[in-house]
């Protein structure tokens, strides 16, 4: 198989696998810290403290959006769930390109 589709399938598989894995351990509801404040923010577009997350409020607003009120905050951590698994897969294929850098061709 090619180079580039191995790595892509590997990729996807390390997606896939941290998609997974935080899914089984998601919270279903508010934890002791900031999820609160950010379901709340997000449920409502509210204003937040100043380091704020814009994008994850706005985000977050348009996963709870589609889900009945008893699950919104469980909408939001989900939000959080693909950030997780998304940040995975690139520091996957940050690694890939620096080992594929440090070796050489």
């Amino acid at each position: 198989m090619n180079r580039s589709l191995v790595e892509r399938v590997v990729a996807t598989l390390v997606f896939a696998y941290a998609l997974v894995l935080y899914i089984m351990t998601v919270a279903p509801a508010t934890s002791f810290w900031d999820s609160g404040e950010f379901i709340a923010i997000a449920n409502r577009l509210q204003v937040s403290h100043p380091p704020g997350a814009p994008f994850f409020m706005l985000v977050g607003r348009l996963f709870s959006m589609f889900v009945p009120t008893a699950y919104v905050a469980l909408s939001v951590n989900l939000v959080s769930v693909l950030a997780s698994a998304g940040t995975i897969l690139l520091a996957h294929l940050i690694i890939v390109r620096l080992v594929r850098e440090w070796q050489g061709s």
